[in-house]
């Protein structure tokens, strides 16, 4: 009996832990007024125009942070989508040598860090992210003089190097 009730006390433990995980995007479902967002998230950081007429609208928590919540609207103010958009299969939607420094900005918001090479010739705009909820990494982002992106590439955050820790 006493392990049974162990066993139905830790479930519920757990069932409640992981209510209290809901991310915000999950918060959000389609139809949704962009007032009752606000309501729930508060107000977005940033604001994007859509293509469609719509609008985009960003929770970040970078610089520090490795999440972005998009909720897109339509042209009407109602909820289309909502999703995190900082992890890979999102920045793999990128095209190199079609998207511009706007087509990121919109499909990613602001970056944490930006950085120019000289011998390069190119400019770089950076990302924390987490992936598959275990590796702390940044995503960089490579345009040329035009603002063209001409290359993507992922490396390690050195913020989470216990090597680097005091640097930061």
């Amino acid at each position: 009996m006493r392990l049974r009730f162990a066993l139905t006390s830790g479930a519920c433990g757990l069932a409640l832990a992981l209510a209290g995980c809901v991310q915000p995007e999950q918060r959000v479902d389609t139809g949704m007024s962009q007032q009752a967002i606000v309501a729930k998230l508060g107000p977005p950081k940033e604001t994007y125009d859509l293509p469609n007429g719509g609008k985009r609208l960003m929770w970040p928590t970078q610089p520090m942070g490795s999440t972005t919540i998009a909720v897109d609207l339509d042209a009407s103010g109602k909820v289309v989508d909502s999703r995190q958009v900082l992890q890979e299969n999102e920045f793999y939607r990128a095209e190199v040598n079609k998207w511009t420094r706007n087509d990121v900005m919109v499909a990613f918001g602001r970056p944490f860090e930006t950085a120019y090479f000289k011998r390069m010739n190119r400019e770089v705009w950076s990302y924390r992210y987490t992936e598959n909820n275990i590796d702390h990494l940044i995503f960089n982002f490579y345009f040329d003089a035009q603002g063209v992106l001409r290359q993507t590439q992922k490396q390690p955050d050195p913020k989470f190097d216990p090597s680097q820790r005091n640097r930061f």
